[in-house]
């Protein structure tokens, strides 16, 4: 989602979507570690529901992505690149992100110093998801050169639709039996 940010909106506009992504990644790995895991472990049916309403807006995102067009120049984009606190929000109901919090916590967080754990967890998650996340920005970005007419961009937009669908299958496959 960032490198289509980074495509349709340049570098720049997409700094709010990119650090609402680190912290609010970050501030996850927290609630997790904190203990917001055992409540979803104590109440399955909040996973669950956290889950699936995660992938249903993963969905809207992808179509969203797909009847993108393209943009002139970032200064004239019609549209909006996400808000930080709409990209906080959406790790939020990121189901693959649940997944890699939990996974997180529980691989790397040891009891003895738990909360100092948990900060360094999150600050390393921090750090390196503000790296990576302006990779992937930068690269929408540099895309640009190389999208140049409305074809192409609707082409590399229904890609990055597609991948976002396909990344949902471990999700998803439970509903298919």
């Amino acid at each position: 989602m960032l490198m289509t940010s980074g495509l349709n909106y340049g570098f720049q506009r997409s700094q709010p979507h990119l650090w609402g992504v680190t912290l609010g990644f970050a501030i996850m790995v927290l609630a997790v570690g904190l203990g917001l895991g055992a409540v979803f472990s104590a109440y399955p049916v909040v996973y669950m529901v956290l889950k699936y309403a995660g992938a249903a807006y993963l969905l809207y995102l992808a179509w969203m992505i797909a009847v993108s067009g393209p943009v002139e120049s970032e200064d004239t984009a019609s549209g909006k690149p996400l808000t930080f606190v709409q990209a906080a929000a959406f790790q939020w109901v990121n189901p693959k992100g649940w997944v890699m919090a939990v996974g997180a916590v529980s691989a790397y967080a040891g009891i003895a110093v738990f909360p100092y754990n948990m900060a360094v967890i999150a600050a390393l998650f921090c750090v390196l998801g503000a790296l990576s996340s302006s990779v992937w920005t930068a690269l929408g970005q540099s895309l640009r050169r190389l999208l140049t007419d409305a074809r192409s961009v609707r082409i590399f937009n229904g890609i990055m639709a597609l991948a976002l669908v396909a990344s949902l299958w471990p999700v998803l496959k439970d509903l298919f039996p």
